[in-house]
């Protein structure tokens, strides 16, 4: 039976959060022309790059029928770690530091996946116990100090781009931070759909009793799920880091829901077996945008996270919609 147009466009997220964010960008650059200024359009893209390898991680682990709110906790606990090395000189290079963000971080995934394993409960309750030990801890270690006198390394790293242009007599351009989040989404995405183990992480999501009859191993293919998005927390926390200039351990903590509800945006279902990568990337731009309209728009800062809750309201409520109609219809949930 042929779909009503309302029912394919709600239910393909991708072209719902595409076509919802155009409409978007248009209203607000008619509202204020300076959204439309490339000055802004690459501050966008750069302030929100960190938050966009968080949701990339996220998608990940909501395709394989999990979710994870301990990932500002971890981003937290890599960037300060490395923030520790660089101005204890321990570490001077970069390159290095960014794999030991990483390395930090996937290390924490994995305590988180086998936690979840160990303890047979829902990942949201293990996940928010995990948060508050990694964060707390980081805290009574340190007293919460930010850290500023970073290696002027990393700093030229937060703010190089891959090319500058002059605008208003101020320099902008494509952040390398944001060439990251769009080079880690591009090959999360590559090899979620067209490798084995990416399709392994669909099948365990969307059906777990039958990916375990059909013999896959539900522990390693889980395990690497929250090791990859605990991965990609780290690299986050990194790149958080470099655009910030400093680092704040209490910057992070607090705006989980935020990222969940761009990857649900952005196509994941909190009942696992979908998502993209690339569609995670859609739904950051659409809290990014929003958010950056808000500041334009000189809206008092208290409607700032009402907005938010009415996105996130919003997206709970497309995913309940869009759970409804693929069983109704039998869409594939991939």
């Amino acid at each position: 039976m042929r779909q009503p147009k309302l029912t394919i466009l709600v239910t393909n997220p991708a072209i719902f959060a595409s076509v919802f964010l155009l409409l978007l960008c248009l209203a607000v650059g008619l509202i204020e022309p300076k959204f439309w200024t490339p000055l802004n359009i690459f501050d966008i893209f750069r302030n929100y790059a960190a938050w966009g390898i968080f949701a990339v991680g996220q998608t990940v682990i909501m395709i394989c029928g999990g979710i994870d709110v301990s990932f500002t906790a971890i981003a937290t606990v890599s960037m300060y770690v490395i923030g520790l090395f660089f101005i204890n000189q321990i570490i001077k290079s970069v390159t290095y530091a960014l794999f030991l963000a990483g390395g930090i971080g996937a290390v924490l995934g994995i305590i988180n996946g086998i936690c979840i394993w160990a303890c047979k409960v829902h990942p949201v309750i293990v996940t928010i116990a995990t948060l508050n030990i990694y964060y707390n801890l980081l805290i009574y270690f340190t007293k919460g100090r930010w850290l500023y006198n970073l290696p002027k390394n990393y700093l030229d790293f937060g703010l190089s781009r891959v090319f500058t242009i002059m605008w208003s007599g101020q320099p902008t351009g494509l952040s390398i931070l944001t060439l990251f989040w769009m080079g880690l989404a591009f090959c999360t995405w590559l090899w979620l759909r067209y490798t084995g183990f990416g399709r392994k992480l669909y099948a365990v999501g969307g059906n777990f009793e039958a990916a375990r009859r059909a013999g896959l191993n539900i522990l390693s293919i889980q395990l690497f799920g929250y090791m990859y998005a605990g991965l990609l927390a780290g690299i986050g926390g990194f790149i958080y880091g470099g655009a910030a200039q400093f680092i704040q351990p209490n910057a992070l903590v607090g705006r989980e829901l935020d990222v969940i509800a761009a990857a649900i945006l952005g196509g994941a279902s909190i009942f696992g077996g979908r998502g993209s990568a690339l569609g995670s990337v859609l739904g950051t731009l659409l809290f990014a945008v929003v958010r950056n309209a808000l500041i334009l728009l000189k809206i008092p800062s208290y409607w700032h996270s009402a907005a938010v809750g009415g996105i996130i309201l919003g997206a709970t409520l497309l995913a309940a919609y869009q759970a409804q109609a693929f069983q109704k219809s039998g869409i594939s949930r991939r």
